[in-house]
């Protein structure tokens, strides 16, 4: 049976902000509760779990055809394991202090949900290259939220931003709240971004809505 064809700029574009996994489908909330008190943690998880996903998402789409149903799920198992320790190992040996900022969380994208959920609710039923784009936007989706969330908590906690080496004093560190940088400071800040996003949606419905309705009535 062909994978059906699908818009790839839509497929590219939904992740980033309609479905964006983090803000709206509310997925990977563990790692980037754990490892956004800082920006540059936060971008550096959110990037190498893209990895993954695309790498993922390219093989399982590639060898779909091949693979029976009934074991797919351990295939897909056994492939995002094995991207998972490749990007280990390489990132413990080229960049030793990020590995060891990022913990275990580096090894805990093996059981990551959006890794997974695409995997298997996309890139089995399509084609590659809508495969991969779809991986891409879901990727750039996660890096946002992680950015926005490590940008937040980094500034509002230390009162300073370390953008990978540049370091910048954004006000006095006296007026800092060290709260949020804290586990705590990570489910407000979530909280607040998760309630500005679905406030938005819900405001863009309603002109939808009524926009529609008025189409209506003038017809």
């Amino acid at each position: 049976m062909d994978k059906p064809k699908v818009n790839l700029k839509d497929t590219f574009i939904v992740g980033i902000i309609k479905e964006n996994p983090v803000f709206v489908m509310l997925l990977s909330l563990c790692p980037v509760l754990g490892v956004s008190s800082s920006f540059v943690t936060s971008v550096s998880l959110g990037a190498l779990m893209g990895v993954v996903t695309v790498f993922t998402s390219l093989v399982v789409s590639a060898l779909s055809r091949i693979i029976p149903s009934e074991i797919r799920i351990p295939v897909i198992v056994t492939i995002v394991a094995t991207s998972v320790t490749i990007l280990e190992m390489t990132v413990h040996a080229f960049l030793p202090d990020l590995y060891s900022a990022l913990g275990i969380f580096l090894s805990l994208i093996v059981v990551n949900c959006m890794v997974f959920g695409r995997a298997e609710a996309f890139a089995m039923k399509n084609r590659v290259l809508a495969s991969v784009l779809d991986a891409l936007g879901m990727t750039f989706g996660t890096v946002l939220a992680f950015a926005a969330l490590g940008l937040v908590r980094e500034i509002l906690g230390t009162g300073a931003l370390n953008l990978f080496g540049l370091y910048l004093r954004i006000f006095p560190e006296v007026y800092a709240v060290p709260l949020f940088i804290m586990p705590a400071g990570a489910f407000i800040v979530l909280g607040v971004m998760v309630g500005i996003v679905f406030t938005i949606k819900a405001i863009n419905n309603d002109k939808a809505a009524a926009k529609l309705k008025a189409a209506k009535a003038a017809a």
